[in-house]
């Protein structure tokens, strides 16, 4: 049978993209349908918008301790409507930038939203179109759950686009989302408060990267409220929001931010049209090679709720391209060793297993660790502490995992992930010479375990 297009691809995110555009690199026939924007969360309200804020909210901390250093300031004045358009431009540059990088390749856009009719055909804006294969990459979406006054809280989707500054807030969930949305509000000057119904937040993370993160947000005045749950939330005559909780506490304040998790985005997709499965969670489910049980459609990203990372989904998309179109180039995505960064304030940068993990996997393990306060802090009041811990194994001297807090710790892990893939050992960390003087140099010069 012939068809319009080898691939048609469901979502303009970073996996779909990536996907779309090396397939057609490799010679094949493409389409991509998009229904909001080009760039998916990542691009327009995930990590891009998210990085911009948080760039946004140190500032507070820089002008602070400038002062140490003999700079005498004005007293300083921030205005949300400047940093939200300029981020809203900068988006709108992104979108053209991806428009342009699949127009380029070759691949055939169209905007609107697609659904499936059979296992090889898609309509959108009424328009009936055909392929081979089908690769769905349409991402997740943020859940607020079902409380009485649920309609008064926001999503990640709408702190983007804020028209004011709020200036109580509340952000609920425990997640990295959570932690570092609050962060951004704090630092920007709004009175936040972080409510997280279980006993510590970022769970799955190591447990002394958690505790140091509670220690150095509590220290800079962060209310965080653990154990504590949303009744519900009802509006008020002067447009303020009363927030009752599970324990019967009653909290005042001007938003409410839900970071609770996020969902498979496959509304009205037309999933029962073919034989596509879900798993129990209501992710596609996917063999080894992103098909699902109807073999001509294939999924990616964070719809199949493995990894939910926008460099995790670009691998999937590339390994996909390769194994349909150049599968003398294929290798499959390896979800061992990946980096990750929460950009909390301070940072968390973090890859391999935490120490828990470690233990858990029957590993005998050491442990090292400092904690130091950065060389830049010396001359002024902040008592903010750097976190850097490595799990080894005992045995082999392998180096499992590596974990650190403090400033720029996505920029100094993303280097050390590459010596954990190439299976450094610690011996390897103690013979590298340190650059200095740096907060890095501190992960090749620990050379007593605080524990085994």
């Amino acid at each position: 049978m012939a068809y319009d297009f080898d691939l048609y691809v469901i979502g303009a995110g970073s996996g779909g993209v990536r996907s779309a555009r090396f397939a057609a690199g490799f010679g094949a026939k493409v389409a991509v349908a998009e229904s909001r924007y080009l760039g998916g969360t990542c691009v327009n309200v995930g990590c891009v918008p998210k990085k911009l804020l948080v760039y946004g909210a140190h500032f507070a901390e820089d002008f602070e301790q400038s002062a140490g250093f003999g700079w005498t300031l004005g007293e300083a004045d921030f205005d949300w409507t400047t940093l939200i358009a300029n981020k809203d431009r900068e988006i709108n540059r992104l979108n053209g930038i991806y428009r342009n990088l699949l127009v380029n390749s070759g691949v055939t856009l169209h905007e609107g939203h697609a659904k499936l009719i059979d296992p090889h055909q898609v309509e959108i804006n009424g328009q009936r179109y055909s392929a081979k294969h089908i690769l769905i990459a349409t991402g997740g979406w943020p859940q607020i759950p079902d409380i009485p006054g649920r309609e008064h809280a926001i999503s990640s989707n709408e702190a983007f686009f804020l028209k004011e500054l709020p200036k109580r807030i509340l952000v609920v969930g425990g997640g990295y989302i959570a932690v570092e949305f609050a962060g951004i509000f704090h630092g920007l000057g709004a009175d936040t408060k972080l409510l997280y119904r279980g006993e510590l937040f970022l769970r799955g993370f190591d447990g002394a990267v958690r505790k140091h993160l509670q220690e150095e947000l509590t220290k800079r005045g962060l209310d965080l409220q653990f154990n504590a749950d949303i009744e519900r939330i009802e509006k008020q005559a002067d447009g303020s929001l009363k927030v009752t909780l599970k324990d019967g506490r009653e909290l005042a304040t001007d938003c409410v931010f839900y970071a609770t998790g996020r969902r498979p985005m496959l509304d009205n997709l037309g999933l029962e049209n073919t034989g596509v499965k879900l798993d129990k969670r209501g992710f596609i489910e996917v063999d080894e090679q992103y098909q699902s049980a109807e073999p001509s459609i294939l999924a990616i990203g964070d719809v199949i709720g493995r990894v939910q990372l926008t460099p995790v989904a670009l691998a999937e998309g590339m390994a996909v391209a390769r194994r349909l179109f150049k599968p003398e180039q294929y290798r499959p995505v390896d979800y061992n060793m990946i980096p990750t960064a929460v950009f909390s304030l301070p940072n968390i940068g973090t890859v391999g297993l935490t120490e828990e993990q470690a233990r858990e996997a029957g590993h005998m393990v050491q442990i090292f660790e400092s904690r130091f306060r950065p060389m830049k802090l010396t001359l002024t009041e902040c008592q903010e502490r750097t976190l850097m811990k490595l799990v080894v194994d005992a045995g082999t001297d392998k180096v499992l995992g590596c974990h650190m807090v403090g400033p720029d710790a996505g920029e100094i892990v993303q280097g050390l992930a590459i010596a954990l893939k190439a299976g450094a050992t610690k011996r390897d960390f103690d013979e590298t010479i340190g650059v200095h003087p740096t907060a890095a140099e501190e992960f090749v010069t620990m050379r007593t375990p605080v524990a085994g």
